[in-house]
C-alpha cells in the first residue's frame, strides 16, 4: 500500500495530532505528490518542524477558518484525500456553544460539500470515543469493540457535536461527485491522546507544580482507560489512507468508524499523568478529593451556580457533571477491527511512547516553573 503521488489535505495541520499526521506523511519512502496544511493559524514552532522536513513533496500551508466555504473549495482544488482533524475540544464550557457547533459540525459539513463538488476521492474523520460514552450513569465498558451496543446519553455539547459531525462523514460514504467518482469515507474514533506537545498534560502538569509536584488525583485508580500515544493515533490515519488507495480494501472500510487504541497499559487519567513522571519525581495523591457521590453533587452545585449568574456574568465551573463521570468510568475499547481491515498495528511500543513523552515533559518543567512564577507575581 503506498501514497506516492497523492494529493493531501489535512485540517488541523497546526495541532497536536495534525502535526504528527503531518510528519509521519512527509517520511513516507514513496513521497506524495502534495500535502496541504489547513489551519486557522500556525504558530512559528508548527512552521519550523514542517521546514524541517526537505523532500519531494510539495508542501502548502494554508491559513483560514473551516466555516469559510470559499476557502474550503479553494483548499481542496485538486486534491484526491482529505484528513479533516480539525475540531475544538472543550469539556468545560470554555467555548461558547454556537462557535463549537458552527466548527465541529457545520465545518464538518461543508468540508464534504467541497469535496462533492472538488471531486475529493477519499475522506478521513478524525472522532472521538467520546461519541459513544460515557454515558451519565457512567456504565463501564472493557474492551469493547465496534459492535459493543452502548446506551449513550452524554449531554456534553463536545460529544454530542463530533457524533452528529462523523454521522454526517459516515452518511456521506458513495456521494457521487461532479466528476462522476464516488467519495468513500470512515471515521477513527480516538482514545484520550497523549504524548509530547499534548496541551492536556501540560496544564496537569501546572497543577502538579502549584501543588508542590504532587498531581492531583481526579479520577479513581480503578477506572481503567486506554489511552493512545499520538505517534499510534497519527500512523492509524496514514494507515487508513493507504487501505482507501486500494478497493480490495476500501470496500471494507468505506463507512465505517473505527476505535484506535495501543498497547498502553489500562490505567486511570490520573494514573497516566503519574506513570509518564514518576522517574522525574513527581507523585501523585493517593484518592480523590472527596468521595466520587460528594464530588459529583459539588459539580451539580457548581453547574446551578453558573447558570444562576449567567444573566450577569460568565462563569465557567473548575468541573462538571459530565467530567466527573467521563474521568471516573472505566472505559476500554479494542483495535481489533482496525487490525483487521487496513492492517493498523501501533508503531510505538508503550515503552517508547513512554520514553519521548517522559523526555518532552522533562525539557518543559523548567520553563512551566518560570511560567507560573511569573503569573504569580
Amino acid at each position: 500500500m503506498s501514497l506516492a503521488g497523492v494529493s493531501c489535505l489535512v485540517t488541523g495541520a497546526g495541532g497536536f495530532l495534525g502535526q504528527r499526521i503531518i510528519q509521519l506523511l512527509l517520511e513516507e519512502e514513496e513521497a506524495l505528490a502534495e500535502i496541504r496544511l489547513l489551519d486557522k493559524a500556525f504558530s512559528s514552532e508548527a512552521l519550523r518542524s514542517f521546514g524541517k522536513f526537505q523532500g519531494k513533496t510539495e508542501v502548502k500551508i494554508l491559513e483560514g477558518d473551516i466555516r469559510d466555504v470559499t476557502f474550503l473549495y479553494r483548499a481542496c482544488q485538486g486534491v484526491s484525500l482529505v484528513i479533516h482533524t480539525a475540531s475544538i475540544i472543550d469539556f468545560l464550557g470554555l467555548v461558547e456553544t454556537q462557535m463549537l457547533w458552527e466548527v465541529n459540525v457545520t465545518g464538518t459539513q461543508m468540508l464534504l460539500e467541497a469535496c462533492t463538488r472538488c471531486n475529493v476521492q477519499h475522506f478521513i474523520y478524525t472522532s472521538t470515543v467520546e461519541v459513544t460514552g460515557p454515558n451519565c450513569k457512567g456504565d463501564p465498558v472493557f474492551n469493547g469493540d465496534e459492535d459493543t451496543v452502548y446506551e449513550c446519553m452524554s449531554k456534553s455539547i463536545y460529544a454530542q457535536s463530533k457524533r452528529l459531525a462523523e454521522d454526517f462523514v459516515l452518511k456521506a460514504d458513495g456521494q457521487v461527485l461532479k466528476d462522476g467518482g464516488v467519495l468513500l469515507t470512515c471515521a477513527l474514533r480516538s482514545m484520550y491522546i497523549f504524548g509530547e506537545g499534548c496541551p492536556f498534560l501540560q496544564g496537569h502538569l501546572d497543577k502538579c507544580l502549584l501543588n508542590k509536584n504532587v498531581y492531583l488525583r481526579f479520577s479513581r485508580k480503578e477506572a481503567l482507560v486506554n489511552p493512545v500515544y499520538v505517534g499510534n493515533i497519527a500512523w492509524a490515519h496514514v494507515q487508513a489512507a493507504k487501505a482507501l488507495q486500494v478497493p480490495q480494501k476500501a470496500r471494507h472500510i468505506r463507512g465505517q468508524f473505527y476505535y484506535i487504541s495501543d498497547d498502553t497499559p489500562h490505567m486511570s487519567y490520573a494514573d497516566l499523568n503519574y506513570e509518564l513522571t514518576k522517574d522525574l519525581g513527581f507523585g501523585i495523591e493517593p484518592r480523590l478529593p472527596m468521595p466520587l457521590s460528594v464530588l459529583y453533587y459539588f459539580s451539580l452545585l457548581l453547574e446551578i451556580m453558573s447558570f444562576l449568574l449567567r444573566p450577569f456574568v460568565r462563569y465557567v465551573p473548575s468541573t462538571n457533571r459530565h467530567l466527573v463521570t467521563l474521568l471516573n468510568t472505566p472505559f476500554t475499547f479494542s483495535y481489533r477491527k482496525a487490525q483487521k481491515d487496513f492492517g493498523y498495528m501501533p508503531r510505538y511500543t508503550w515503552e517508547e511512547a513512554k520514553r519521548c513523552t517522559g523526555q518532552w515533559i522533562a525539557s518543559v518543567v523548567p520553563q512551566r516553573r518560570e511560567h507560573l512564577k511569573i503569573k504569580a507575581a
